[in-house]
């Protein structure tokens, strides 16, 4: 199970800073991020934004000031925040925090270059939900 991996870095604190929207953690290598929100809810790990196989990953848009309202512990592995846009399906394993926290500038970079192929802006809202059937959307 992802997070798991005997080794693996895992949490030593979390914190959550509302007013510059960023999650901070610390990790038992002694490494340290903060990683934005907004980069945490263009990246969740659910269904609704990576879709259920590959090519089917949802862009993200209209996420910049979107807040956390909750974050729930999930076993020894995880956490699950809960988001101001509505969304708290997105399971988030340490090793995603790490790779989050580690990866920010390659992941912005790939969002950019995401939004660029499909002649989006960054802050365009989403377009609305249609239906599905396993209800993940």
């Amino acid at each position: 199970m992802a997070g798991l991996q005997a080794g693996a870095p895992t949490p030593q604190s979390i914190t959550v800073h509302g007013q510059s929207r960023v999650l901070e953690v610390s990790f038992s290598d002694g490494a340290s991020f903060r990683i934005p929100f907004e980069l945490m809810r263009i990246y969740s790990p659910s269904a609704e934004v990576q879709g259920h196989g590959p090519g089917q990953e949802v862009l993200q848009t209209g996420k910049r000031n979107v807040g956390l309202l909750d974050l729930q512990p999930v076993g020894n592995y995880a956490v699950q925040p809960s988001f101001s846009d509505g969304h708290d399906t997105g399971i988030y394993s340490w090793d995603l925090l790490y790779e989050l926290g580690a990866k920010q500038q390659e992941l912005w970079d790939e969002y950019e270059r995401r939004l660029a192929a499909a002649g989006v802006d960054r802050d365009a809202p989403m377009p609305a939900k249609g239906g599905h059937a396993c209800g993940s959307h």
